[in-house]
């Protein structure tokens, strides 16, 4: 069972401590902050002896995730981690990682984009990423990253997935926080995330070819069968994550509500705002206000039959995006949200809120605004304005 008393950890040691704990074979390092200590703390491991690992200092983020194609192609237990540029960097790599169906798990400390040079949070570097065709999961604590990087490689690995992951926390905020961290026991996480050599490996002894050369004949087939395989996990990630609550008494969804049972509005959100919204919700419920919030833990595949019997019955809807998605009408999580509705055939008002781009905060004041902009449209059946910039002066 878990830690009888937690450890303080940031969010970027307690992925480390749970990549010691899941014994992997290679670990491909370039580093880039925020997600810097992660390596550097896995490196210690390796150098103590305390993770018998081939730990790779490669010479950027493409060879980081090229080493870790290749690694997983031969069947070993792969990990690497990345921010922003470094993420970008990576694009084209991602793609066949996706496309040749391997386990590669990857964490990835959210960072801001350039131009100008920013180093704090929001999810400028990953959006970019979201038809890449990996799993994407959201953590928006300590406990939770070190969690869904344990429930990632049993996702990963899983035969009826056989996809990468990538398990995002939100760069400073909880890259570099500390927190109490209840761990699991070694052997629990051996037993619950077993190795096992999968069998359509490279091999010198049973050849076969990955990424050949696709015809117009078949590539359409191929692509098809990755977005299938990608849109059929959801099935297994929620099936890991409940037994992963059997073992550690944590589970997380794929959304998470909280108070939306009577909500006349709803928040959503993806990653740590989601706890500055969270207890905004019980600060106003204890005034007798119907709000409620709904955190996002699963990107892709995009959960959109547990999100619309959410908000089915709310009278508004607020969707907080962290990037924006520049050249169109609203941010990328609004997109998918109101995807979801029109093709559930639901007509609940909408509005988007920009907001902690570049790491600024998110305070509980901006939070009731947003609420309070959510009511008025609850209210009056009017959406005056479809989209708002919290916090943006001038």
């Amino acid at each position: 069972m878990k830690t009888v008393e937690p450890i303080l950890l940031s969010g970027n040691l307690a992925e480390a401590y749970a990549i010691k704990q899941l014994d992997v074979d290679v670990v491909a390092a370039y580093p880039i902050t925020p997600q810097t200590t992660i390596i550097e703390k896995i490196s210690e491991y390796v150098a103590d002896g305390e993770l018998d690992a081939n730990f790779m200092l490669v010479e950027s983020e493409h060879s980081a995730i090229s080493s870790c194609l290749s690694a997983a192609s031969a069947g070993a237990r792969v990990f690497t981690s990345t921010s922003s540029q470094g993420l970008l960097l990576m694009h084209e790599i991602l793609f066949i990682t996706s496309a040749l169906r391997l386990p590669v798990v990857m964490a990835v400390a959210n960072r801001s984009v350039s131009a100008p040079i920013n180093i704090w949070c929001d999810h400028g570097d990953i959006m970019p990423q979201r038809d890449v065709g990996w799993i994407q999961l959201f953590a928006e604590s300590a406990q939770e990253a070190y969690d869904k990087l344990i429930q990632a490689y049993r996702i990963a690995e899983d035969p009826e997935v056989r996809l990468p992951v990538m398990v995002n926390t939100d760069g400073i905020i909880l890259s570099h926080t500390y927190e109490p961290v209840f761990l699991l026991e070694d052997s629990e996480v051996a037993s619950f995330v077993p190795w096992k050599l999968y069998p359509l490996r490279l091999d010198p002894e049973n050849p076969l070819t990955m990424g050949a050369f696709g015809y117009p004949e078949y590539y359409f087939e191929t692509r098809y069968q990755s977005a299938k395989a990608l849109e059929d996990s959801i099935n297994t990630i929620s099936e890991v994550d409940e037994k992963f609550g059997e073992i550690s008494g944590r589970k997380y969804g794929t959304v998470s509500p909280f108070r939306c049972e009577d909500a006349d509005v709803i928040l959503i959100s993806m990653g740590s705002i989601s706890e500055t919204i969270r207890a905004t919700v019980r600060k106003l419920r204890e005034k007798g206000e119907k709000v409620g919030m709904i955190s996002l833990k699963l990107f892709r595949p995009f959960p959109f039959k547990e999100m619309i019997s959410l908000v089915q019955d709310v009278k508004a809807v607020g969707v907080v995006d962290r990037a924006f998605s520049p050249g169109a009408a609203v941010g990328p999580v609004f997109n998918d949200i109101t995807s979801a509705l029109y093709l559930s055939k639901m007509s609940v008002p909408c509005v988007n809120f920009f907001a902690g781009l570049g790491g600024r905060d998110v305070r509980m004041a901006e939070v009731e605004d947003m609420f309070e902009k959510l009511k008025e449209v609850a209210n009056t059946g009017v959406v005056k304005e479809h989209r708002y910039y919290v916090g943006l002066r001038g």
